[in-house]
Order: structure tokens, then sequence, then C-alpha cells
């Protein structure tokens, strides 16, 4: 028993695939353009790090200690680095709604304000590594794009 099959004629299927090629080009065309709004938000950070390179010390406690050069202002963060984990890295400034994150004595949260700092990180008081970083001005803009009519 023979299977029979739907057969278009050849011109008839090409005819198909040109309308649908038509209505595609129709739905998928840009529409008339309108004035865009666009915000830009940025947020500096440092990231800073320790390691036991070698891993002769096991577990240890490093305290990363950020100082604002301009206002003299320390914020202090402690980590613990736990055994067979040689170093860790830390972000400045930390979100203050994660469990650890930079402050200052007084509790208050560090920001990313303009300026120079220096840091250090502390292994059993003593100071392990450290160097300095700053943070530029910068401003959050808000850019509206406009259609020219004139097209």
């Amino acid at each position: 028993m023979g299977v029979s099959t739907l057969v278009f004629p050849n011109r008839l299927t090409s005819l198909l695939r040109v309308a649908g090629l038509g209505l595609a080009c129709i739905v998928l065309s840009p529409t008339d353009s309108k004035a865009q709004t666009w915000m830009v938000s940025t947020d500096a950070f440092m990231k800073l790090g320790v390691m036991d390179k070698f891993g002769t010390l096991g577990a240890y406690s490093a305290k990363f200690v950020v100082t604002n050069t301009t206002s003299g202002k320390a914020y202090i963060l402690v980590k613990e680095v736990g055994g067979g984990q040689n170093g860790i890295d830390v972000v400045f400034p930390s979100e203050p709604s994660e469990p650890d994150y930079f402050k200052a004595d007084t509790g208050e949260a560090a920001r990313a304000l303009p300026g120079s700092y220096v840091w250090e990180c502390q292994v059993g008081g003593k100071k392990v590594v450290g160097g300095k970083f700053s943070f530029p001005q910068t401003a959050n803009d808000v850019t509206t794009v406009v259609v020219d009519k004139k097209k």
C-alpha cells in the first residue's frame, strides 16, 4: 500500500515563500522612533587580596585596613582564611548588606569617595601586604536621544 503525500506545484511553493518573506519583513521592520532616555550608574571599587603563597600558616585571620588619606578615616574588614585556603580577596567598599563589610570604628560603612587611599593587610598583628589606590571623580549622566524629524 502506497503512502500519498500532498505535493504543491513549484509555482505555489515559491509564491508562499515570497509571501512569507514579505510578511516577515513587514512585521520585523522598525517602527517610528521616539525619544529615549538612558541612565547610567557607575560604582567604583577596588579588589584587594592576600595569599600565603606556600600555605605554611594554615588557618589565619586577615585584617584589611583601608584609610582615606583626605579624611584620615580608616575602614576595617576582618576575614578568616581557613586551612587549605591559602588566600582571600575582598572588595572595597563592600556592600553594607553583606554579613562582613568595611566599616569605621563608629560602624559607618565605607563608601567609594573620590580621592586617594592607602591599604594594608595584617596577619598576626603585622603588616604583610599593602599599597595605594585612588577613586576618580565620576558623574552619572542622563541622556535624552531626540529623533530628527527632517528625515
